[in-house]
């Protein structure tokens, strides 16, 4: 999957998309997700121009790298789902169901979540 600089998530980082934000650092945005799949439904995304978490793990720095790991523990302690707990998931390809070709990490919480979302 190559990467779209006319994306959503590029245009919400140049500020052409409003975004209701949670979290911003140097390296990462993170914002609710508009279609909710449950009760908390953030993500965290890099700023830089990467397409899915095989580009971004094979791509961003190590600083990119620790700060999109640091902004996903964050936001969640921020959120106060840390505990009772919280489900990440980051879709990856065609075949894993990615829509948008730019690296996203789904945060899910807020109820039960069971075996699978």
């Amino acid at each position: 999957m190559a990467y779209d600089p006319n994306n959503v998530f590029a245009r919400i980082l140049r500020g052409e998309i409003p975004c209701k934000k949670v979290h911003e650092d140097e390296h990462t945005l993170a914002f609710h997700d508009i279609q909710p799949q449950a009760p908390v439904h953030v993500l965290v995304i890099p700023k830089g121009p990467y397409a899915s978490f095989d580009d971004f793990s094979a791509n961003a720095s190590e600083a990119e790298q620790a700060a999109l790991v640091r902004a996903v523990g964050k936001v969640a302690r921020d959120l106060g789902v840390a505990e009772p707990g919280y489900r990440i998931l980051s879709n990856i390809g065609e075949e894993g169901g990615q829509e948008v070709p730019h690296l996203h990490v789904h945060i899910f919480a807020g109820r039960r979540l069971g075996r699978m979302l």
